[in-house]
């Protein structure tokens, strides 16, 4: 591989780093990497799909005026009900009584694009930070409208309830799993030609583990650097005994590839 002398000098140069996210999501991570000069191998473990019914979310959104609080735990959660509501001639408007929350930065500026702007976002963008923050703000009997993925981690839901909090838990949108790219990524590995792998989810790493046997996930990382976007991804990842040695303080895109150019100065 030829690098070029502009490249030479980025902090990643010659680093390749493989990408699983769904691939309508990797456009701002490839984008970071590779202006850091890193080489981006693209292989999507994961993709997007609506939810198998649009009736609970239609439901709730036919009810928005008994909502005391909307929580937004992804920017996928945003695009689906900003969607289902334009289909039911509706807008951000609507949303006008309800006080919002949003998990983190990229979800808050989904909103914020939308006309939206987020009472509460957590310092720590996680469900654990969200709660934090809303446990001096949640009122017994407070309606919620929680819309998310169809498999989405139990602890917000449970630990509103637990406030006093009358919870709705409606599916946005699926995660569903992608195995088209395992032959370029065994033959990527195979060849030492991968450096780093990023998980940006958790269904992100345990679709990748599918890829391979018991056997085989325990080499797969002999010679390759696990990077996570934030401590629930990096705990699926050690279920399948992979160490994560990159993780970012912000639990975001751009943190992680800081992360990943700080992992490299300081091993250089």
């Amino acid at each position: 591989m030829t690098i070029s002398p502009g490249v030479r000098s980025r902090p990643l140069a010659g680093r390749r780093v493989v990408i699983t996210r769904a691939r309508e999501q990797a456009g701002h991570l490839r984008r970071l990497l590779e202006e850091a000069g890193a080489v981006v191998l693209e292989l999507p473990t994961i993709r997007i799909e609506p939810p198998e019914s649009w009736e609970p979310l239609d439901r709730a959104i036919a009810e928005l005026e008994r909502f005391h609080w909307i929580i937004f735990t992804s920017v996928n959660g945003v695009e689906s009900v900003r969607h289902r509501l334009a289909a039911k001639a509706k807008s951000a408007r609507d949303l006008s009584n309800a006080r919002v929350a949003a998990i983190g930065p990229a979800t808050a500026a989904a909103l914020e694009e939308w006309g939206i702007r987020p009472e509460l976002v957590p310092e720590e963008y996680r469900a654990e930070g969200l709660l934090e923050r809303l446990r001096a703000l949640i009122r017994p009997e407070d309606r919620v409208l929680l819309p998310r993925a169809a498999q989405a981690r139990d602890l917000l839901a449970t630990e509103l309830e637990r406030l006093g909090a009358r919870v709705r838990e409606v599916p946005a949108y699926r995660t569903l799993p992608v195995q088209e790219g395992a032959p370029a990524l065994r033959s990527a590995l195979a060849a030492d030609q991968v450096d780093v792998v990023t998980f940006t989810s958790s269904s992100t790493a345990r679709n990748f583990a599918a890829m391979f046997s018991e056997d085989e996930r325990r080499s797969v990382f002999r010679n390759v650097v696990v990077a996570c976007i934030g401590p629930i991804t990096a705990g699926t990842a050690a279920e399948f005994g992979w160490d994560t040695r990159i993780m970012p303080s912000e639990y975001t895109i751009p943190g992680l590839v800081r992360a990943i150019i700080g992992y490299y100065s300081s091993h250089n």
